[in-house]
């Protein structure tokens, strides 16, 4: 299995981190975290002030990532309307850090190290208090995302997000019911 598929690692019930190596060069891929049009190709686009509390509005459209893709019912709103979910920059060190809050109770970071012409992308998602439990699905979310990050600097065809999607969300809610009765 190829680094880029392998499912990412709970560190305790709190945390996930996944790996990924990108065709680079690193400032490529900086501005696919930070530049809100290349961010909303692959995850969401909105405002980003790429400094140490700056404003980094997330705003999901999903439908634009996979238009031809029914959501589950849950998703359907989110799916046509979108959602904004606002965040701050934590940490700014271009172009190799960058930490946000996400969803209130979570923070997001990503870490980017060049590996010859490839970029090693390593992100860790750490939740607390009553997002804890929301982490398998932060996980398979973080990986269906990558995977069309993936497939946009490579010109591959992206996968179809939804399904990709409740796929991985199976695998992880297993692995982490799995981790949780150790």
């Amino acid at each position: 299995m190829k680094t880029n598929d392998q499912n990412g690692t709970f560190n305790g019930p709190a945390e996930v981190r996944l790996v990924r190596i990108l065709p680079g060069p690193i400032e490529r891929i900086w501005t696919y975290l930070t530049d809100p049009e290349k961010r909303a190709r692959w995850f969401a686009g909105g405002v980003c002030e790429p400094k140490a509390g700056g404003k980094n509005d997330l705003v999901f459209q999903h439908k634009n990532l996979s238009p031809n893709e029914e959501p589950p019912e849950q998703y359907k709103q989110m799916n046509e309307s979108g959602f904004t979910m606002p965040s701050t920059i934590l940490r700014c060190e271009p172009p190799r850090v960058l930490s946000y809050t996400f969803d209130d109770a979570s923070e997001v970071t990503f870490e980017l190290t060049p590996q010859g012409n490839d970029v090693i992308l390593v992100l860790t998602h750490r939740a607390s208090g009553e997002d804890i439990p929301s982490i398998p699905g932060y996980a398979s979310g973080w990986h269906t995302h990558f995977a069309l990050l993936v497939a946009i600097l490579e010109g591959t065809t992206p996968p179809p997000f939804w399904a990709t999607h409740k796929r991985l969300k199976a695998d992880y809610s297993n692995t982490y019911a799995d981790i949780q009765k150790a």
